[in-house]
């Protein structure tokens, strides 16, 4: 695939109203972070972007992200300026799932209320909205382990179409541990919930929020801060799930971004049994 070449990626672009640094790779389900000077305001399209006190801000682009938008910076003397990018289009491939159970797949209505809940709840966990920056990198919550599942996939359970697949599955034997990939702060630490199980969300600040899904144990609860590299539970099967895997998820916000992309420059594929 031909790469579309940002217009203004990885540079840095300084004004008298804000001196902007962007790093961060412009393509579908992205994950671009930067700063600016202190006191400044940024808009991604139209959609306010956060800005810590120091001037840093993130923000991710969805799986389907037109392929063209603006940041727009206005410093703290009131100037505004433009910056145009290009974005990468991605060509997801499909990915088939037979032996779930039937009511993982459609679900029967005596759990609808319990599944419209579930989905309250990881919404009001993401709804933070923290200027802090709590993060400076991100690592990769299992190491050296197989990704069995990659993001944007388009997902067919039991020979029935779904919605994409939003998140990294990184196969791992159960109860290998899961670590915090950056610091943050515990927003979710739900037991059962119907389609992910024991479901873990950091809040990592900047709208930046990851989730951790199918847990075996939870080593954490709401409210606690986490390190990075700190131990936040293990790998399970719970929820809806053929075998031992995390599925890993990354959010701006409510939008869904490639959460490979938050540790490297490739996006994550799926990789064969060896």
């Amino acid at each position: 695939m031909n790469r579309l070449i940002p217009l203004l990626v990885l540079a840095a672009i300084t004004t008298s109203a804000s001196a902007l640094e962007v790093t961060g790779r412009w393509i579908q389900g992205g994950f671009i972070s930067g700063t600016v000077a202190p006191g400044s305001t940024v808009r991604l399209g139209k959609a306010p972007v956060l800005v810590a006190p120091d001037g840093r801000f993130a923000f991710g682009l969805a799986f389907d992200a037109a392929l063209a938008t603006e940041l727009t910076v206005v410093g703290p003397d009131g100037q505004q300026q433009r910056h145009e990018y290009s974005i990468e289009q991605r060509h997801y491939p499909e990915s088939r799932i037979n032996g779930l159970p039937q009511a993982m797949v459609s679900p029967p209505k005596a759990v609808l209320d319990r599944i419209a809940a579930d989905g309250q709840a990881v919404q009001a966990a993401r709804a933070k909205a923290r200027t802090q920056a709590d993060f400076k990198d991100f690592i990769w919550p299992i190491k050296g382990t197989r990704i069995s599942g990659e993001f944007g996939s388009k997902r067919v359970l039991n020979g029935v179409p779904r919605q994409p697949h939003f998140g990294v599955d990184i196969a791992a034997p159960q109860g290998t541990p899961i670590q915090a990939p950056a610091a943050g702060l515990v927003t979710l630490a739900a037991p059962d919930l119907y389609y992910t199980g024991q479901t873990v969300i950091i809040d990592h600040g900047l709208g930046i929020t990851t989730t951790y899904l199918h847990l075996s144990k939870t080593q954490v609860k709401v409210g606690a801060r986490v390190g990075q590299g700190q131990i936040i539970g293990e790998v399970g099967m719970t929820g809806r799930a053929t075998g031992p895997h995390l599925c890993w998820r990354a959010n701006w916000h409510e939008v869904r971004f490639d959460p490979s992309l938050l540790v490297d420059a490739e996006p994550a594929v799926t990789q064969p049994r060896r």
